[in-house]
């Protein structure tokens, strides 16, 4: 029996727009510190780095250079403001859900691969009562390789059930498409996440600007040898 193909979600810019909780968390870490406010523009290309290089950021930009041994007592704070607030202002982009339903009732397995520790990413994907769409979830801290690292998406597609030979991935940052080009994963990309420059300079094998605007039938061409 041939395996079900699989869809990949990354988190962060791609299934979820979390910035506004993330820059939250962020200024809580700052206001702690005696520093002033950062606003969405001047750290959104950061958000799929993560915490440590959002609050880096973050501090440079009152002239603040951060060690990392204050960056470690820095980040426990930050993970109990963002943790707290979930799922606060995040949301799913429009019609991905449609998308993913669709997926799964035409017999799609589908996981999460995201950077973000799995500590935060299972409880927002569960206060957001999505977690019972994804096969599996694989955060950054799940395996000891992450994004760009091809091997954290072919782990995510084998530990949902899937084979990397029939997958796709959906993403919105360099990473992302990096890592699943290193794989031979064909990627969909979104143009409206987190990254500093228009996600087509990355390469994907395609671009979207909404989820309404990929069919099933669009993706299973791309994962046909023909189309790659």
């Amino acid at each position: 029996m041939p395996t079900a193909p699989t869809a990949v979600f990354d988190l962060d810019g791609t299934l979820i727009d979390t910035a506004p909780d993330l820059l939250d968390a962020v200024n809580y870490v700052l206001k702690q510190a005696g520093l002033g406010q950062v606003e969405r523009p001047e750290l959104n290309h950061l958000v799929g780095q993560g915490g440590r290089a959002m609050i880096r950021a973050a501090f440079a930009k009152f002239g603040r250079e951060i060690d990392e041994a204050t960056l470690d007592e820095m980040i426990p704070i930050f993970i109990k403001a963002y943790s707290q607030s979930m799922p606060g202002k995040s949301k799913p982009y429009d019609r991905v859900l449609e998308l993913i339903r669709s997926m799964r009732a035409d017999g799609w397995l589908c996981a999460v691969c995201t950077n973000k520790m799995k500590q935060l990413a299972d409880p927002l994907l569960a206060a957001l009562e999505l977690d019972t769409l994804f096969d599996h979830v694989a955060g950054g801290d799940s395996y000891s390789f992450k994004k760009p690292d091809p091997r954290h998406i072919q782990q995510t597609i084998l530990d949902a059930g899937g084979s990397p030979d029939h997958a796709v991935m959906f993403g919105d940052s360099e990473n992302d498409i990096l890592a699943a080009k290193s794989a031979n994963i064909p990627v969909i990309a979104v143009d409206f996440g987190y990254t500093p420059e228009h996600v087509s300079v990355y390469g994907p094998d395609r671009v979207i600007s909404d989820y309404g605007q990929i069919t099933i039938a669009d993706v299973k061409e791309l994962m046909t040898p023909i189309s790659r």
